[in-house]
């Protein structure tokens, strides 16, 4: 499959709601994604299949930290390498605006989302109690930190 990967856009905005709320059990709204296009420390890139968004990928960049956000792809595009090129997308676009670090939360029974983040670099850093809810559970806690040079 051909995808292209774009930043996010309003026309976006009401596919991708609807992509989250088939995965997640607290979706973002619609106003939620909105809103996200009006903040210029948040970046977030789309996966298009001709033109219909697929997938998903953000972080809010702070000083020199990028937080990720948020991976999703549609279910009927997962396991085809769309998650794993938006984060090397979003990496790249954050490295050239000054990240040195990202981080994220991720469910601890999140496994096959725990290796795509490992084979990104990120790597354990601990656990946050009950993080989530619905249901509730802990989330492990990644940091990818690029190597300081003297």
């Amino acid at each position: 499959m051909a995808y292209e990967i774009v930043p996010l856009s309003e026309k976006h905005v009401q596919v991708l709601s609807k992509i989250e709320a088939m995965l997640f059990s607290v979706p973002w709204s619609e106003k939620a994604f909105a809103e996200l296009l009006t903040h210029d420390y948040c970046h977030y890139l789309v996966a298009e299949e001709n033109g219909v968004p697929v997938g998903f990928a953000g972080m809010t960049l702070l000083g020199d930290e990028g937080d990720i956000d948020k991976v999703m792809v549609d279910p009927a595009h997962q396991r085809q390498g769309i998650a794993d090129a938006l984060l090397s997308a979003l990496f790249t676009q954050g490295d050239q605006l000054g990240a040195t670090a990202y981080t994220l939360e991720v469910r601890v029974s999140n496994e096959p989302a725990i290796r795509l983040y490992q084979k990104h670099g990120f790597e354990s850093a601990g656990v946050r109690p009950r993080f989530y809810e619905k249901p509730a559970e802990d989330a492990l806690i990644m940091w990818k930190r690029k190597e300081q040079t003297c």
